[in-house]
């Protein structure tokens, strides 16, 4: 199960729906080994796409080295879809390499009347996806 506050929830919602139509994407990283998210890092999309995701290879390199010196690891990693249910396409699948993570999806297809708003969180290890519920708590 994902819990993540309320303040989380709503910056990860929020960046989802700025980016739009293009997909959005980021980080929560957390103290590592705590499965805590906490520090919120609204990344660029590279592909500036409406269909697709990439992290800046600068980006995510300045990230990891980042997580590395405050000791942190990314206890999620999300992203939107905007004209589609938040479900892991094959390309999210194949590129997920976190066994560790959460990943979250976003679909603001409700902006575009191509479906209902979603956030959902998935377990994607070697290819297996595993949806896991979420809850939102008050912040801390």
């Amino acid at each position: 199960m994902l819990t993540l506050t309320q303040a989380l929830y709503d910056e990860i919602v929020a960046h989802a729906r700025q980016d739009h139509p293009d997909e959005a994407c980021g980080v929560v990283a957390g103290p590592a080994g705590s499965g805590r998210p906490e520090r919120f890092v609204p990344m660029l999309n590279a592909a500036r796409s409406p269909t697709f995701y990439e992290f800046d290879s600068q980006d995510l390199l300045r990230l990891y080295r980042e997580m590395d010196d405050r000791d942190e690891e990314p206890v999620i990693i999300y992203h939107s879809h905007t004209a589609t249910e938040a479900y892991p396409s094959r390309t999210d699948i194949s590129y997920a390499n976190e066994p560790g993570a959460h990943y979250v999806l976003v679909s603001t297809a409700d902006a575009d009347g191509a479906g209902d708003f979603q956030f959902r969180s998935f377990r994607i290890v070697e290819g297996e996806v595993t949806e896991e519920q979420v809850e939102v708590v008050e912040n801390r």
